[in-house]
């Protein structure tokens, strides 16, 4: 039998006594071995969890418990796939809200003078020339596609080594592609900016006759055959698919079944993650761009670290069929580039409705870059600019004495929260420096806060959903196959997800549905909100909805603080000297074409996005 008491002054110590009912009923029958449950394993049950249930009324659960017990068993047979959603769809879109549904011509920005210029006898130096300027010369046929496609293939190889972004090589598909949209092009069948242009896809999109990793042990070989939405429309566009790219082991961080995928400014550092090989091939140049998914900082964390200019679009906005699930209420696909323009010309290919993914709304992405970026009204998340150092800080020099082994661990957070607070303070300079340039350019920025809600509670959704995506992985016991096992990787996860009742997944949505109403609001006075990268607004817009452009904002200097450690697959090992800043606009839902033109205004008007890692072959 459970140490009943021992065990419920534990949970109630954590605070998790009272989601605990369903877990321990059930971990109580699997346990003894039995076939039903009993009276007795209710009132264990409902001990630990501190739920009071009359004794009248236990001996009328038992039929119905058993039946539901029963009926878990019966889905558990099913082996239901990665790939199949659930009946319930998450819809961003609250009453009364419009959008954008009619889709006119994209209007893109006339040729930059280096994509008008002679072509370079050494391809090597287009490797960070943007998306827009490749496609120029592409499409007046002063470079070919297969040169190009040529050229990146052996920047992946050489950099590999070094920076692990690499999953496959998809070579052969490449060099057909390559080809095809050469005769394409010089027969006057052009298809667009994308036409011809060498991209990395993260190995959680499918692609027909290429393994999809996923990123994990367990996975190294499978194969899915058929080929993602996106992956499919960037086909269509004449783009040129030339890598598999890493992603941490089901889409967290950095560290994948291959290794440590590192950051081109800093190779003793990972990239970040999940989207950790698209942000680190598309910083080194060995792509035109690339395309990432976000669920909580996907797209975001790696863009920042790796100095990359990262689209979050609104959810509903790119169908993800064909991709890896993780949240089907908060995954996302988007581009990460080396240009906001850049970012537009991908959304608009792979924007809109597939007829496979429910929750693709009807909304249409227009760019236009010569949108009249001064006639929107910005706002900046006013109290986020001004947030003081951790005041935690204080509190945990309070922590009694403990075992040795307790206060090592309290000195290794402690040293973890100082070089934390170290590198934000360090970091405000970029972003006052963002505040005054944008104030430069005639902005008139208006202070803004978000509401008040408990997000992390909400983010519950999060967690409950990507147990449920990978539920045979924790039961099988085949999570021990992924290579990082710490406590905040997803094994732990995934175990410590099965406490979590329905009805506190339920409350959890009720609670994210009246913070979508609050924010809503918010965005009624803005079409576009500036904020620091870090912080809340990452949660509370994931779980909104709403679209994110993250731009290089500057490169820290000699003086910068140092990590606290050298260790490549601790996310703490961040920042330092010569790494890059980041700056964050968001935008109303489908509201990219203003946010977009936005940001390029303030990236043109930087260059920071010029800037690019000096490399070093391994």
């Amino acid at each position: 039998m459970l140490d009943r008491r021992n065990f419920m002054k534990t949970c109630s110590g954590m605070g998790l006594a009272g989601t605990l009912f369903p877990g321990v009923l059930w971990a109580q029958a699997k346990a003894e071995g039995a076939k039903k449950i009993t009276k007795e394993m209710i009132e264990n049950a409902a001990s630990i969890a501190d739920v009071p249930i009359f004794e009248e009324y236990k001996e009328m659960m038992l039929e119905s418990l058993n039946d539901k017990a029963k009926g878990y068993e019966e889905i558990y047979k099913l082996h239901i796939p990665n790939s199949v959603d659930p009946a319930l769809i998450f819809d961003p879109v609250l009453p009364g809200m419009r959008f954008e549904t009619a889709r006119r011509p994209m209007r893109i920005s006339k040729a930059a003078t280096s994509a008008t210029a002679s072509t370079p006898g050494n391809l090597e130096e287009l490797a960070f020339a943007s998306a827009r300027e490749l496609s120029e010369l592409v499409r007046t046929m002063r470079i070919s596609s297969l040169a190009l496609t040529e050229m990146y293939l052996r920047r992946l190889k050489k950099y590999d080594p070094a920076l692990r972004f690499v999953v496959t090589l998809t070579e052969e598909r490449a060099l057909a592609q390559a080809k095809k949209a050469d005769a394409e092009i010089a027969a006057g069948k052009y298809r667009g900016p994308l036409h011809g242009l060498p991209w990395g896809a993260k190995d959680l999109l499918a692609t027909k006759g290429y393994r999809t990793t996923w990123g994990a042990g367990g996975f190294e070989s499978q194969m899915i055959d058929e080929d993602a939405t996106v992956v499919k429309r960037l086909d269509e566009a004449g783009a040129v698919l030339v890598a598999k790219l890493t992603l941490g082991a089901l889409a967290l961080g950095d560290v994948w079944f291959g290794g440590v995928t590192r950051n081109p400014w800093n190779i003793n550092q990972g990239s970040s993650g999940s989207s950790a090989g698209p942000a680190s091939a598309t910083a080194a140049g060995c792509v035109a761009f690339s395309i990432g998914s976000e669920t909580l900082g996907s797209i975001s964390s790696p863009s920042t670290r790796c100095g990359c200019t990262g689209l979050r679009p609104s959810f509903g906005l790119v169908p993800r069929t064909g991709a890896m699930a993780l949240s089907w209420s908060m995954d996302k696909l988007g581009p990460i580039c080396r240009t906001v323009e850049d970012c537009a010309l991908v959304l608009e290919v792979i924007h809109g409705r597939d007829g496979k993914d429910r929750t693709v709304q009807p909304a249409a992405f227009n760019w236009d870059a010569n949108l009249d970026w001064r006639k929107l009204r910005v706002g900046y998340l006013k109290s986020a600019f001004e947030r003081k150092p951790d005041e935690q800080q204080e509190a945990a020099k309070q922590e009694p004495p403990g075992t040795p082994e307790e206060q090592k661990k309290r000195e290794e957070r402690k040293k973890r929260r100082e070089a934390a607070r170290a590198r934000a303070e360090y970091d405000r300079k970029f972003n006052d420096a963002a505040l005054e340039k944008l104030r430069e350019m005639g902005v008139n920025l208006v202070p803004a806060e978000m509401p008040k809600f408990p997000y992390d509670a909400m983010v519950t959704m999060l967690t409950a959903e990507s147990a449920a995506a990978f539920d045979e992985l924790t039961r099988t016991g085949k999570d021990k196959l992924l290579t990082s096992q710490k406590d905040y990787d997803w094994p732990n996860t995934f175990r410590t997800a099965r406490f979590i009742p329905a009805v506190e997944y339920i409350q959890a949505a009720r609670a994210r549905r009246m913070a979508m109403d609050a924010v809503a609001k918010v965005f009624d006075d803005f079409d576009v909100i500036v904020a620091p990268t870090s912080g809340e607004q990452l949660v509370i817009t994931n779980l909104t909805g709403h679209p994110a452009v993250i731009l290089p904002n500057g490169l820290r200097g000699s003086d910068a603080p140092k990590p606290p450690n050298d260790d490549a697959s601790d996310f703490q090992n961040a920042g330092g000297p010569g790494t890059p800043a980041s700056l964050t606009f968001l935008g109303k839902l489908y509201g990219e074409a203003d946010l977009l033109a936005f940001a390029r205004a303030y990236q043109e008007a930087t260059g920071f996005h010029l800037q690019h890692p000096k490399l070093t072959p391994a």
